[in-house]
C-alpha cells in the first residue's frame, strides 16, 4: 500500500500509534485527577499506578531494541 510494507506500516503503527494512545491515557488520568479533587499525592498516585503500564510498554520496546540481533 503507497509503496510501503505490511512490515513498515505495522511498525509505524505500533511507534506513533501506540504513542498516541500512552499520550492520550496520560491527558484521561489528569482529567480524573482533576474531576475528582485527589490533590497532588492523589493525583500522583493515579500516575504511578496507572501509567505504571506505560513504563511497562517503553521497557519492552527498549529490551527489544537492545537484544535484536
Amino acid at each position: 500500500m503507497f509503496g510501503y510494507t505490511e512490515e513498515q506500516i505495522a511498525e509505524f503503527g505500533m511507534t506513533f500509534g501506540v504513542g498516541g494512545f500512552i499520550l492520550f491515557m496520560l491527558f484521561v488520568i489528569w482529567r480524573l485527577a482533576r474531576d475528582s479533587q485527589a490533590g497532588r499525592f492523589g493525583t500522583f498516585i493515579l500516575f504511578f499506578v496507572l501509567a505504571f503500564g506505560i513504563l511497562g510498554f517503553v521497557a519492552k520496546s527498549i529490551l527489544q531494541a537492545i537484544l535484536a540481533p
